[in-house]
């Protein structure tokens, strides 16, 4: 009798463990994001128009924080902005400092081996700023140095398409362009709306002028940590809600509409699957 308790003892306890693994298995990060109340979203402090600190409100502003908002209201939450840059946004959402990543991030496939994404939200290309006298075709900066920001696939593009350029690397696309007005770089490359957006803010823009070949064409998703389909499902159908409801051309035409200092045609839609 002794024996039986001491297993049905033994047997309680593993189904107890077992159940406590199934609960722990079966919790998800939307959950917790609704019973905490907060959403915390990385997203740029340095990258206008998508991410930016106002001069006046000190907020962060922009095309990538008007998603945001519009995500942490459809999950009923507050939004706390996470600001980040390029290079630290995976890591960001991998170490459960960000919940989601909103942030000017391109889609591949290497990067969906460690995150998953949402439907795209934004498409845009990778295009050359250089000075306003330099060449006028890609294919003249073939040895050229070239500035790219750190963690963008702008910087991996030009390992692949210029392997005889010398690729310089910085933190933020500031930066890159202080090292084109030094003469560090004879060419800087990032998406073509954040050079929009950087050429129109330089008191200096008559001296540059930005390529009109693309050097690749970059669909942009929300970031969603591997492992968490209810998130990712609940960020997707809002982006296709705010596409059906016309809220996402409303966005797009506050930051790149024809009265903004980076005007730019919507030449996509927001897929309601992807």
């Amino acid at each position: 009798m002794a024996k039986t308790l001491h297993t049905l003892k033994k047997t309680t306890v593993a189904l107890a463990l077992l159940a406590t693994s199934i609960g722990a298995a079966q919790a998800d990060q939307l959950a917790d994001i609704k019973a905490a109340g907060v959403i915390k979203i990385a997203t740029f402090d340095a990258n206008p128009p998508f991410g930016s600190v106002d001069a006046q409100t000190h907020d962060l502003v922009g095309y990538d924080v008007d998603f945001a908002n519009a995500l942490a209201k459809a999950l009923g939450v507050k939004l706390e902005l996470v600001a980040t840059n390029p290079a630290n946004r995976i890591p960001l959402l991998q170490s459960g400092k960000a919940d989601l990543i909103v942030a000017d991030i391109t889609i591949t496939p290497e990067r969906a081996q460690v995150i998953d994404f949402s439907t795209p939200y934004f498409v845009t290309g990778q295009q050359f700023l250089v000075p306003s006298k330099a060449g006028d075709k890609l294919d003249d900066y073939q040895r050229a140095r070239i500035g790219a920001v750190k963690g963008t696939t702008g910087e991996q593009s030009l390992h692949q398409r210029f392997p005889q350029s010398r690729v310089l690397s910085y933190d933020d696309i500031p930066l890159a362009l202080t090292a084109l007005r030094n003469g560090n770089v004879q060419a800087i490359t990032q998406d073509s709306t954040i050079l929009a957006g950087l050429l129109a803010e330089a008191p200096d823009k008559a001296k540059f002028k930005i390529l009109p070949d693309l050097l690749s064409k970059e669909e942009i998703g929300v970031g969603v940590k591997k492992g968490e389909p209810t998130l990712l499902k609940a960020v997707n159908d809002e982006l296709a809600k705010l596409e059906q409801s016309g809220e996402a051309t409303t966005i797009y035409n506050r930051w790149f509409g024809p009265q903004t200092k980076t005007p730019q045609p919507r030449n996509f839609t927001i897929a309601a699957n992807r």
